[in-house]
């Protein structure tokens, strides 16, 4: 009897942790979805709540501060599209070949993540808490610009102004000058890039 009371307590904690978790994810989603449509500023408790199909209070439970929202956001929107693997570039031993593949896989990725970008880097001007999910994103252009500017003949003060260019290159707001304000195609975008990109190497 004992024995069965204990398995009971037990599978009751782990049916109502399970249902925490999904609660915890139902709201980080509803938050992503609002993100990418209205933008982080625009985005109310109330709104997120209504999404989730909990009450406000639910929302403050699982994240009792904007910070910690946001943070699980963005976990849930890089879990849904995960940044471009670094590694099959790392293996492109030519770097003309290498910037090529690399803007054209990064490139792609932005245009299917555009409006969150978009919306998350313009609020982030404003909303101090926001900046911090923005780390993990920096961090992993700057890997790129690096992998970019590896192979070229550039040396010194060229490989300064080469590094620079290999930034501005896998730069979000870059691309989006290009292929959203300017309205040119991806392809026509990695031509302007490159060029840019080789000229800075003085190859």
């Amino acid at each position: 009897m004992a024995h069965e009371k204990t398995s009971k307590r037990k599978y009751q904690l782990k049916k109502r942790a399970d249902t925490m978790v999904a609660t915890r994810q139902r709201i980080a989603a509803a938050a992503a979805e609002l993100h990418g449509t209205v933008g982080p500023a625009r985005t109310t408790l109330s709104a997120v709540a209504d999404r989730a199909g909990v009450q406000r209070h639910t929302v403050y439970r699982h994240f009792p501060t904007e910070a910690d929202l946001f943070g699980a956001c963005s976990a849930h929107f890089f879990a849904e599209h995960p940044l471009p693997d670094i590694e099959p570039w790392r293996k492109i031993s030519d770097p003309r070949q290498r910037l090529d593949q690399v803007l054209d896989d990064l490139y792609a990725y932005y245009e299917s993540t555009e409006r969150m970008f978009s919306n998350v880097l313009r609020d982030a001007e404003v909303i101090e808490d926001l900046r911090p999910t923005l780390a993990p994103m920096q961090e992993y252009l700057d890997e790129v610009a690096e992998i970019l500017a590896t192979g070229w003949a550039a040396r010194g003060r060229r490989r300064h102004l080469l590094l620079a260019a290999t930034r501005h290159a896998v730069d979000f707001q870059a691309w989006r000058s290009l292929t959203q304000e300017d309205r040119i195609t991806r392809a026509e975008a990695i031509e302007l890039v490159t060029g840019f990109v080789v000229n800075a190497s003085n190859t």
